[in-house]
């Protein structure tokens, strides 16, 4: 386990818990920690930046406690020493994470409240929310996030904000986000072990909405589709809220091993090849174009055959036909395709193999861009990718959005708890 110093001598960090926000995407390809300062201007500023190859996790499931509380304390540490002088020799102290969409269920749900004539509060709302927070759903899930789509008054329905209108009775139409309940308690324990707390979990298509959406698009209805490395997030936002949240277990890493089965090459030497020749669409030149291809379990660069692009192109472009198809079939089958619209933004670390949109919008039959993240002062180039979609959207969600999390940490099995004293004992226990 990575022995990360607690410090509690030295004197506390310039910035207060409000002023500063977290965040760690657990990917099956990499681990990512962003660590942000939250401006007067309501702007962040990234201050530590941390990222690391993701081990013990399959199609976004922890398979290996040890190897992915590594994976996270390495990119979590990276982070810190980067953030160090903000900090004046205090830890970070917790993080919102990321939830795969794999482990997610979307419900939407309609409840009513009396209110008897008198103008609608902000009470009356909370009431209904909690209301709607109270509905039983399945025994293995925990909710996420309660989000209010539509209110209605009496008879009149399609009401943003209703507070200050007159009426009998208010109706509210939410979608809740909820998560497998194991699947929470094993992220808790591996950030617990490298002695941090969430503050919050977030859905990972939320996340990725938040990061690479306008407004607009939020407003009028659009689907962000995140190609990650073991599994595809698939997000649909209307009226400015998430409204489905799903994911297929399939992304880049299948793409590779298929082309190192396809190839008979190395996994590594595959991965390069895609980054390096891959296209989701074959081209004219491709037949032309030949490609060292190593032989598998070769240490000599010299034993190397030789193969037309267009055979790796024929490799790749099957199986991303697959996932588009899997994921057409998740939005057919939640009934919310005409709600989401012919929009669709795509992001993520798979996301950028070249013809890849125009290969999406004949399966999808929709509009399609890519999408990068945000703007964000101090976020490096090399970070500033599809591929960190998901971490930046976590940090604006913990910013910004926190208000919608309707729990902390505290409510699963938390790995470390307690005050500072004991954690000071957690650690001696563990390391010394």
């Amino acid at each position: 386990m990575l022995k990360r110093f607690l410090d509690v001598g030295k004197p506390a960090s310039s910035l207060s818990k409000n002023d500063i926000v977290a965040a760690v995407d657990i990917g099956t390809s990499k681990v990512c920690c962003l660590i942000a300062r939250v401006n007067p201007d309501n702007t962040l500023q990234v201050i530590g930046i941390g990222h690391h190859a993701s081990q013990g996790l399959k199609s976004g499931s922890i398979v290996d406690l040890k190897l992915a509380e590594h994976a996270v304390g390495q990119a979590v540490l990276s982070a810190e020493r980067m953030a160090a002088p903000h900090f004046k020799g205090q830890p970070l102290r917790s993080i919102t994470v990321n939830v795969p969409g794999t482990h997610t269920l979307s419900h939407h749900i309609s409840v009513d409240v009396k209110i008897q004539g008198h103008n609608v509060t902000e009470r009356d709302i909370s009431t209904a929310l909690a209301q709607g927070r109270s509905v039983q759903v399945d025994g293995q899930d925990h909710l996420l996030h309660t989000v209010p789509s539509e209110y209605k008054l009496d008879r009149t329905a399609g009401i943003h904000d209703p507070v200050g209108m007159n009426g009998q009775t208010l109706g509210v139409k939410m979608g809740l986000i909820t998560a497998l309940t194991s699947s929470l308690n094993n992220i808790n324990t591996v950030v617990g072990n490298n002695h941090l707390e969430i503050d919050h979990y977030c859905a990972a298509p939320y996340a990725s909405g938040l990061s690479t959406l306008v407004d607009d698009e939020k407003q009028l209805g659009c689907t962000v589709i995140d190609m990650g490395g073991g599994t595809t997030n698939i997000g649909v936002f209307t009226g400015g809220k998430l409204i489905f949240s799903s994911a297929v277990p399939a992304g880049g890493q299948h793409v590779t091993n298929d082309i190192a089965r396809g190839l008979t090459t190395s996994v590594t030497n595959a991965e390069r090849i895609k980054i390096l020749y891959g296209a989701a669409t074959t081209s004219m030149m491709d037949d032309n174009t030949m490609i060292d291809v190593p032989f598998v379990g070769e240490t000599d660069k010299s034993h190397t055959h030789q193969v037309p692009r267009s055979l790796l192109t024929g490799i790749i472009q099957p199986r991303i036909e697959e996932i588009f198809e899997l994921v057409r079939a998740r939005l057919e089958d939640s009934g919310l395709q005409q709600i989401a619209g012919r929009r669709v933004v795509l992001t993520g670390g798979a996301s950028q193999l070249p013809n890849l949109p125009e290969l999406g919008q004949l399966v999808l039959d929709k509009q399609i861009r890519l999408g990068r993240p945000v703007t964000m002062k101090g976020l490096a180039e090399s970070t500033s990718g599809p591929g960190f979609s998901t971490v930046t959207g976590l940090l604006h969600y913990s910013a910004f959005h926190a208000e919608e999390q309707q729990f902390r940490s505290e409510r699963f099995l938390p790995a470390i708890s307690g005050n500072i004293i004991e954690k000071v004992t957690h650690w001696l226990k563990e390391n010394w």
